[in-house]
């Protein structure tokens, strides 16, 4: 018999029930952890544990900044993160979480800790000295950073408080569901796709649970303690950022230490707090916060006798987690709906698909029932000073748009409001309250509806190769009038470029010459066009899916295509230089000709830059076929660790460059057929 190494973990488990099967953490060659356990402390544990094998050091930096104490740890750069946490009240409001959770969601959050705090006790070497002092991890910091990211970070957007009328969003994401009518193996279909930055608190980490009822493949972001992108052997889903509004400004005028309210004051709640800061010699010193609250929320910002004051939806919805473990456990749509309503999740759109043949999309959120105003009337700061702004409920389940099985077959989301998610239109905005999102439909949006709505038979494969498309919609939409504007109106420069891009496969692939040309024309293009922007036709309601388009002046979109290619050869040595000559995907040891680009420009596959370097858009890839026995492929572009010297740490950055997906292993005989190690994970009550 072959012998494994065996890893005994002792978790201190509360109220723990009697022993059970030892769970086991089987990591497969791409350092993705199989977890086999009996129960959900067992699940989490493991978890927990596996986790800080692969992130120790990122999460621990993460968990840091969730209690509010990071500039305490690690300096005056962390005092602004310190700041924005105490003022939200987020470490008070984890404590409060803490007490309404189920019995079994404690149990689970302290096995997740433990199993965290074993790791680094365990392996004290492998984690950075300055993030042991985090040590131990409790349960409260584990739901306070599922607060700072969820709400602090994709809620509120923290940059839209700097320039009040800018609504900012943390990353994006694509997401496709195609109905078995639509699909070539008669089976539905999910590719789950979010975009976000390759760093901090939005790294995905790829896990298997088995045990509890459940066995599900997906990801979640570092530090949760639970898959919150999944499938099972019955059904999937994914989320995009939606175009949501869970976050009001309010503006106060105030007087003193108080501000006017229904025609006379009301005072402001105020709490000091000392938050300490470390010196670069090692010794801390303490710097006084004070923060006033309003009745709308805690005060932001202030500036001549006026303040903002921020106001987040979902703060009063406690089990995020415990709703991600429903819809894990769930099998058919109507558990999964029943999960659902719930609302425990603040945001995000739900694509979803199963093995019954279901698709469904839902805007999910806790969206405010507000009584006047449309969606950009709500995209700046409203008045404070009365209750007919102040809302005080959000939306039921049965309110919020939502499509099921439409006729279409197939449902998109590109980060568009819900109107744009199949064609025919299953949805229309007139019927739901005129803030509950915009209206547009962006170029990646029309390029992910026109993949879906061309092919009346999708296979496995071409789904695969539709999720890697970098052909340019906005490249579709005017080039062939640009190079003509570029003949008749341009110099020699213009009508070089126009000469080029007529060339170009009107794609951002790593051979692509052409593509750099046209990014740098359509910058130009923009700044020359000015306040009238730079379409002759712009987007309309009507015709959703083929405007914007059109030249509007043909001389200066020839000027811009001069300045583009000037810019170009100066800086890169040739007017058609390759996309991949000049962005790259760089991590660990790899080097490589980078494909994709960014969303503005139609691109479907997105890729975001730092420079030359890829630094954000696809990360976690996955493609799901629900048939009896589920088919799957996945990728994570940076790989499924970050500790210094893990292997996979971008171990999958080729699979990136080439455009691949890996295989999904689920079943045991799979794992084991591609095992790299094996660890048990002995589980006990208190010690």
């Amino acid at each position: 018999m072959r012998k494994t190494p065996t890893l005994v973990l002792l978790l201190v488990l509360g109220g723990c029930s009697a022993h059970v099967r030892e769970p086991e953490i089987l990591w497969d060659r791409w350092g993705v952890p199989h977890i086999y356990a009996s129960d959900i402390e067992g699940l989490l544990g493991a978890l927990g544990y596996a986790q800080a094998e692969s992130h120790a050091d990122l999460i621990l930096r993460l968990y840091g900044q969730a209690r509010g104490r990071a500039a305490e740890y690690w300096g005056e750069r962390y005092l602004a993160s310190d700041e924005w946490v105490w003022t939200m009240g987020a470490p008070e409001l984890a404590a409060e979480w803490w007490k309404v959770q189920s019995g079994d969601f404690q149990r689970g959050l302290t096995a997740f800790a433990s199993g965290f705090n074993r790791y680094a006790s365990e392996h004290p070497e492998a984690i950075a000295e300055p993030m042991r002092q985090v040590l131990p991890v409790e349960p409260v910091d584990v739901l306070a950073h599922l607060v700072r990211v969820v709400h602090l970070s994709f809620v509120a957007r923290p940059q839209a408080l700097a320039v009040a009328q800018s609504r900012w969003q943390a990353g994006g994401s694509n997401a496709w569901a195609v109905a078995p009518a639509r699909a070539a193996g008669g089976h539905a279909m999910l590719v789950v796709n979010p975009h976000l930055p390759w760093s901090d608190l939005y790294t995905w980490y790829e896990a298997h649970l088995v045990g509890a009822g459940i066995d599900a493949y997906g990801a979640t972001l570092v530090g949760f303690p639970i898959l919150a992108i999944a499938f099972n052997d019955y059904l999937g889903w994914t989320h995009t950022v939606n175009t949501y509004d869970g976050a009001d400004l309010y503006e106060l005028v105030v007087e003193g230490d108080s501000y006017r309210w229904e025609g006379t004051t009301k005072a402001l709640e105020r709490d000091e707090r000392v938050l300490k800061v470390r010196r670069p010699d090692g010794s801390l010193e303490e710097r006084k916060l004070v923060v006033r609250r309003s009745i709308h929320g805690p005060i932001v910002a202030v500036k001549q006798g006026k303040a903002l004051a921020l106001r987040l939806a979902g703060l009063d919805a406690p089990l995020i987690a415990e709703q991600y473990w429903e819809m894990l456990r769930a099998r058919n749509l109507q558990e999964f709906q029943a999960a659902l309503r719930r609302l425990q999740i603040p945001m995000f759109t739900v694509m979803y698909a199963d093995r019954d043949g279901h698709i469904m999309h839902f805007f999910g959120g806790r969206t405010p029932v507000r009584a006047q105003g449309d969606w950009n009337f709500w995209q700046r700061p409203v008045r404070g000073d009365t209750p007919a702004t102040l809302w005080t409920r959000t939306h039921t389940y049965d309110e919020l748009p939502k499509v099921v099985d439409p006729p279409s077959g197939w449902l998109q989301n590109a980060n568009d409001p819900p109107w744009t998610t199949t064609f025919p239109e299953a949805l229309r905005a007139d019927d739901y309250p005129a803030y509950m999102a915009p209206r547009f439909m962006s170029f990646r949006a029309q390029r992910s509806a026109r993949m879906l709505d061309e092919d009346p038979s999708i296979s496995f494969e071409e789904l695969v190769a539709y999720k890697h498309s970098t052909r340019m919609e906005l490249a579709d939409r005017i080039l062939d009038e640009l190079v003509e504007a570029a003949r008749l109106h341009g110099g020699p420069r213009a009508r070089k470029g126009a000469e080029i891009l007529a060339r170009w496969d009107r794609a951002a692939e790593a051979e692509s010459r052409g593509a750099v040309l046209f990014e740098r024309f359509v910058r130009e293009w923009h700044r020359l066009s000015g306040k009238a922007g730079p379409f002759r036709d712009p987007w309309s309601e009507a015709e959703p899916r083929s405007t914007p388009r059109g030249l509007a002046s043909p001389k200066t979109a020839a000027a811009a295509l001069e300045a583009a290619v000037e810019a170009v050869e100066r800086e890169f040595g040739a007017a058609d230089v390759a996309w991949g000559e000049v962005y790259r995907f760089r991590g660990g040891s790899h080097e490589l000709a980078a494909n994709g680009g960014p969303g503005e420009l139609g691109i479907f596959r997105v890729i975001d830059f730092e420079g030359r370097s890829a630094a954000g858009g696809d990360s976690y890839v996955a493609v799901i076929e629900f048939s009896r026995r589920v088919r799957a492929r996945a990728s994570l572009a940076y790989g499924n660790a970050s500790q210094p010297g893990s292997r996979h740490a971008f171990d999958q950055l080729p699979l990136a460059a080439r455009k691949e997906l890996r295989p999904v292993w689920r079943t045991r005989a799979e794992i084991e057929a591609n095992l790299e190690r094996r660890e048990v994970v002995r589980l006990a009550g208190a010690p």
